[in-house]
């Protein structure tokens, strides 16, 4: 089991991904945004993150590049959970400190491929 974080300015996108997580038996974290994010990240530590990358008050990479200024989060895999799909924006996550990138719909069984090859 593993300690997740989902940050997304959708609340749908947010029980979505939760709902997949907790059926395998991880513990989540929504963050309805960057903002909320970073405040429970000053005070939470987490297994893994999913972040999404469009959101109205920070992008998903500027905050990837706030939350591995963290201590705690210096080696935490963040997976960046998009619509965005062109290698610039992959290429300024991967640059930034993301570690992986799914591609929104993403199903059950990626999510949860990816996060057990992250935290296995």
């Amino acid at each position: 089991m593993a300690k997740i974080l989902t940050i997304d300015d959708s609340l749908t996108m947010c029980k979505m991904l939760e709902a997949f997580l907790l059926n395998a038996g991880h513990e989540v974290t929504i963050a309805l945004g960057p903002r909320e994010a970073l405040e429970i990240a000053r005070t939470e530590v987490f297994d893994l993150v999913l972040c999404d990358i469009n959101m109205p008050e920070m992008s998903g990479i500027s905050l990837v590049s706030k939350l591995r200024r963290l201590p705690a989060f210096e080696y935490i895999p963040i997976i960046m959970v998009t619509t965005e799909n062109s290698d610039y924006k992959k290429e300024k996550a991967k640059t930034t400190g993301a570690t992986g990138w799914l591609q929104k719909p993403v199903s059950e069984e990626r999510l949860l491929k990816a996060v057990n090859k992250l935290t296995g």
